[in-house]
């Protein structure tokens, strides 16, 4: 997306992510496709060399001519060439947060699937984070060479169709499938073995090409996956930008480290550019930095991130999670680029239910929707215990619209609105179960190491109460003696003016204690009705015979069920007075 040192040529770069489960090929394919290795690509890391295995995102490069649907770019200057960004993403499963960091910036996946395995957990969870971070995709069956070459073909036709079966329900359905061999032979195999099927896999790609809405405005967002010093030029971060631009001069923040820094230099794939804006690959070089204080991490426009203790996100289940999401369990989090624990709260809108009558500040009913109603501070909203599935035929409806409060294990860099994986990381790796709980949207985020006290009480998410008891008896037409409904030890006068509803209809107000043992007297403004009196009054009497009788005899039966009172009240979780609030 950017002009190179050449102003007249111009290249479009488009990122592509290779991302498939622990050894079905990535490096070797990529390593296939590539001419032009950047910085990070190809297993850097000691470990990750030993094992043949990729740990961190590996970047590299090639450029091809520009397919003809790219030439007409909507009246801007024509691009000259393409140039296909291989985003390397780890397979291994405890690795998952390096892959969600990477995805952001991805234009087409690439999902590579060991011809003879299949899919397997991690192809699914590598799935899913496609689903949730890229608009297409492509299947690359790897390892064909291992296949006998009479069975070959019809292996492949099985394989292609299995894939098709379990990405029906996707936005991936009916996806290109294609089969190579990108290091035939496998790891040990001489260099002269030609991969076979690269050719037509790189025609394939530039027919999925398309030009990523990329935008140069807004403040800058950097990834960086990369730092190391040159000498006598100073410290490079490489890394993608993924909102907004740079250029020679601009001050940058590296806000993990609370510095900022002026860019001395920039480079893309070795050539040296004047600037580079959202969707590039680039080097920026900077002086007097360590680079050892920053391995990964992001780059932005000074004051723009914000670090946050708390937030509270839009959140929908990931259809493969197994287990429940609980309220108060703990979730690892990846927001930007960071993966953190913390606690969960999950919230609705209120229910509307016949015992409560919507009141003109009531949102309306939950309704499924993907955001339909705004986050806002001026709503109420209903404390779940758990994640709310769909309440339709067979529990298949969509489910309703849900928020969750997530609180940090410590604080966090991320952009405003920027997507959020909740996943279960510490869930045996070897377990054959997908790990990716939820995602979302970060919506309000708290900067106030105190927000507990200081926002969290303007969150209005409440828990309704019920609490039930009986009339004991009547002292007049308009008051009564309730008793059960409150222990000896509570604290009478918070319920003072609240309101009840006697089983018989009518409602009164608490007006106190009575005595000391968790009685109290209930005001009733309109008057007892008369078949409520002659109930209460002849339960009473039957009891008073009954109490006059020899204790050997026998209780009569009371006919008359006794009259409950009941008391609706709601309480604001976040309320530090844990008021009791009536509508």
């Amino acid at each position: 997306m950017s002009e190179s040192a050449d102003s007249r040529t111009k290249t479009l770069n488009f990122n592509i992510g290779v991302l498939g489960h622990v050894d079905s090929g990535k490096t070797s394919l990529a390593r296939a496709l590539s001419s032009t290795a950047s910085t990070a690509a190809f297993d850097k890391n000691p470990q990750s060399r030993e094992r043949g295995i990729t740990l961190d995102l590996g970047f590299s490069s090639f450029t091809v001519d520009l397919p003809d649907h790219l030439r007409d770019n909507g009246g801007q200057q024509p691009y000259d060439s393409l140039q296909f960004t291989l985003v390397d993403c780890p397979g291994h499963a405890s690795l998952i947060r390096t892959i969600i960091g990477g995805a952001q910036i991805i234009d087409l996946m690439m999902l590579v699937v060991d011809v003879v395995k299949g899919v397997q957990t991690q192809t699914a969870e590598c799935l899913l984070i496609g689903e949730l971070t890229c608009p297409r995709m492509v299947v690359v069956l790897n390892k064909i060479d291992l296949l006998p070459p009479n069975k070959r073909q019809s292996a492949i036709e099985k394989m292609t169709k299995r894939l098709h079966k379990t990405l029906e329900n996707t936005r991936f359905k009916e996806c290109p499938v294609i089969a190579v061999a990108a290091k035939p032979g496998g790891p040990e195999a001489a260099v002269t073995e030609e991969p076979q099927g690269v050719p037509q896999l790189i025609e394939l790609l530039k027919k999925q090409t398309y030009l990523p809405l990329r935008d140069p405005g807004g403040d800058l967002l950097m990834a960086v996956d990369h730092c190391f010093s040159i000498r006598g030029q100073g410290t490079v971060m490489t890394g993608t930008v993924l909102q907004g631009s740079l250029a020679i001069n601009d001050t940058v923040e590296i806000p993990a480290l609370k510095v900022t820094k002026k860019i001395k230099s920039v480079q893309m794939f070795r050539k040296p550019v004047s600037g580079a804006m959202q969707g590039d690959r680039v080097g920026v070089c900077v002086t007097q930095f360590d680079p050892k204080l920053l391995e990964r991490g992001v780059v932005c426009t000074p004051g723009s991130l914000r670090t946050l203790f708390a937030a509270v996100i839009s959140v929908r289940k990931i259809s493969y999670f197994k287990g429940s999401l609980a309220t108060r369990a703990k979730f690892h989090i990846t927001v930007g680029h960071e993966t953190v624990m913390a606690k969960v709260t999950f919230f609705g809108l209120p229910p509307v239910s016949a015992s409560e009558p919507p009141s003109d500040s009531k949102p309306p009913p939950s309704e499924p929707c993907s955001l339909e109603t705004p986050f806002t501070f001026d709503r109420e909203y209903f404390h779940q215990d758990e994640y709310v599935a769909g309440q339709g035929e067979g529990s298949s409806g969509p489910d309703p619209e849900q928020w969750a409060l997530l609180e940090f294990d410590r604080p966090v860099t991320c952009p405003s609105l920027c997507l959020v994986i909740g996943s279960k990381l510490d869930t045996d790796i070897h377990a054959n179960t997908c790990r990716l709980a939820f995602q979302g949207r970060l919506l309000q985020g708290f900067e106030d190491k105190n927000y507990v006290e200081t926002a969290l009480p303007q969150l209005r998410i409440y828990k309704t109460k019920h609490k039930e008891g009986q009339v004991e008896r009547v002292t007049d037409d308009y008051s009564v003696i309730g008793r059960s409904l409150f222990k000896k030890e509570t604290n009478l006068q918070l319920f003072v003016g609240l309101k009840v509803t006697l089983s018989t209809g009518e409602t009164g107000v608490i007006e106190g204690g009575f005595g000391q043992s968790g009685k109290f007297k209930i005001r009733v403004q309109e008057g007892l009705r008369p078949e409520t009196k002659q109930l209460l009054s002849s339960a009473s009497k039957k009891k008073g015979k009954s109490g006059s009788k020899g204790a050997n005899e026998e209780e009569p039966k009371v006919d008359s069920q006794p009259v409950s009172i009941h008391l609706h009240f709601k309480r604001y979780v976040f309320d530090p007075h844990k008021k009791m609030v009536q509508s």
